[in-house]
């Protein structure tokens, strides 16, 4: 089949697109993650004399980091739009959002999303007997506030098999668009951060309020990511960018963590029950093109998350300026030592 001039300029443009935002993802990962690492250790005695303000700081830099990883899709075109309980009413408070997952873009989408919920750094851990100490020991003294787990253990399209033989097996529903989740994680980190006394209780639609301001986890968010025709986007595009613009859709139920069961064989059936609502959730959305709108809605309302482009050119700027820096202090004293 012939290839027409018209065709040949479009690829040739979309491999040029693509090399020059993949040099661009390198050089900011250069001066980025060294630059932030270095700061980090330039404010070593601020962690020794006001520990809380040193993790504030961190979490801040940290959240920047998140955002030049967001905006490399934000510039391609790949947007987000968000459904079901607004996740901003609880930003501040301690939660643990449970997702779904089906590709390593996954990861960048959430870190797209909580570009705008607060300055929370989210952690992730697949070992159980270390995932226990690295809460007691970091998350908590850390002061963090989210926690991101994806309790399929693996993508989609690596694990449906395997979880819908077990699903007959055991006389489970049959997933298409999830697959069944794993207990462990999720045992370990309510065990671990919820705190013995009752927490928030969300109100009626999507406002919550808190009911005190006690430490421990306080929310479990349920967050679904559904991509157009289910076709979910990989960290290779999201970096090199030669997918056509792509919204993706994420949805989210809040539920408070006292409303949670902690014994296995009760957290085991209300995990299922919640990636059963996903299955739902998800099946409706590729039928329909939008998500069922809440209980006691009678129409679901969509909210088109928005980036200021002037505040990621900031941060990028920020990022090369740092990395500037750095390397005139180091040249500065390499001078003066040799």
């Amino acid at each position: 089949m012939a290839v027409t001039l018209e065709q040949a300029q479009r690829v040739g443009y979309t491999c040029l697109k693509a090399l020059l935002r993949f040099a661009f993802m390198v050089a900011n990962n250069l001066v980025a993650i060294p630059s932030y690492v270095l700061y980090l250790i330039m404010l070593q005695p601020l962690r020794v004399l006001d520990s809380k303000s040193f993790w504030y700081i961190e979490g801040v830099l940290f959240k920047w980091l998140l955002a030049m990883v967001a905006s490399w899709g934000w510039w391609a075109g790949y947007t987000v739009v968000e459904w079901g309980d607004d996740v901003k009413a609880v930003s501040e408070d301690e939660a643990m959002v449970l997702v779904n997952h089906q590709a390593t873009g996954d990861v960048c989408t959430l870190m797209m999303c909580l570009q705008d919920k607060g300055t929370g750094r989210a952690h992730r851990d697949h070992q159980l007997v270390l995932l226990k100490e690295h809460l007691e020991k970091y998350y908590r003294s850390r002061n963090r506030k989210w926690i991101v787990l994806f309790p399929e253990g693996g993508f989609l399209r690596k694990r449906r098999e395997t979880s819908q033989a077990f699903a007959k097996k055991n006389n489970l529903p049959f997933l298409k668009h999830v697959t069944l989740p794993r207990l462990g994680a999720t045992q370990v980190i309510l065990k671990t951060l919820v705190a013995p006394q009752e927490n928030g209780t969300p109100a009626g639609g999507d406002a919550v309020i808190k009911e005190s301001k006690s430490k421990g986890l306080q929310w479990v968010i349920d967050t679904t990511i559904a991509y157009p025709k289910g076709e979910p986007i990989d960290i290779q595009t999201w970096i090199l960018g030669y997918r056509q613009p792509t919204v993706t859709h994420v949805h989210y139920r809040i539920f408070p963590v006292k409303d949670v069961p902690a014994e296995p064989e009760a957290l085991t059936h209300w995990l299922y029950q919640r990636f059963i609502e996903k299955e739902d959730l998800l099946t409706h959305f590729y039928e329909t093109g939008a998500f069922p709108p809440l209980q006691g809605q009678t129409k679901a309302v969509s909210r088109e998350m928005t980036l200021s482009n002037l505040w990621l050119v900031g941060i990028q700027s920020l990022a090369f300026l740092s990395g500037g820096m750095w390397y005139c202090i180091f040249q500065y004293f390499y001078h003066c030592l040799f």
